[in-house]
């Protein structure tokens, strides 16, 4: 019972509360642009999600927001080719002609031919993506107030760039959420 009065009051658990509180208290965000590769849909999506959330206020004004969402952001679409040949062959050819042929017998000799031949060439082209993101929200002091880096290669049915905006949308819902608890909890 000690041990956990003790370690409800670490500095740790302190700070903690502290980034949870000043997360609760942002109302605008501006989304910055995004380094890295193909960012800018990740970018117009990242918004939209945001905006969907109903958190905080999107705003396309820096001057007017309490927090920058800034990070990278990549998104790799590629062809990926997989190619295998097989084959046997095997070829044979056996003639004899001894004699001069003649009228009543046209064809002297012996003739033979065996052939074996078997191939099998298989070539597969699938469409991949990928998509990474590592976004952090940034204070108008500085200082981080959360951060997450999120990876996806696609969902069944969506994008690995639409996924990966998802992941991270729902991971800043749930620490908002669990701010949230946290201040209503406390006496």
């Amino acid at each position: 019972m000690l041990f956990c009065f003790l370690w409800q009051d670490s500095p740790a658990t302190q700070f903690e509360a502290d980034r949870l509180r000043q997360l609760l208290s942002l109302r605008r965000v501006f989304v910055d642009k995004l380094s890295g590769d193909n960012p800018d849909p990740i970018r117009d999506m990242l918004i939209a999600a945001i905006q969907q959330a109903r958190v905080f206020i999107v705003t396309e004004n820096p001057e007017r927001a309490d927090a920058f969402l800034r990070g990278t952001a990549d998104w790799f679409v590629y062809n990926e080719i997989f190619q295998s040949s097989e084959g046997v062959g095997a070829r044979s050819s056996f003639s004899v002609n001894t004699g001069a042929a003649t009228r009543n017998n046209p064809r002297r000799g012996v003739a033979g031919a065996v052939a074996v031949d078997d191939r099998e060439a298989v070539r597969i082209q699938e469409r991949r993506q990928e998509s990474r993101v590592s976004l952090r929200l940034v204070n108008r002091d500085g200082d981080v107030l959360w951060s997450t880096t999120q990876e996806s290669f696609g969902a069944k049915f969506k994008s690995a760039a639409a996924d990966v905006v998802d992941k991270a949308a729902q991971r800043l819902l749930e620490d908002y959420d669990r701010a949230r608890s946290a201040s209503r909890a406390k006496p």
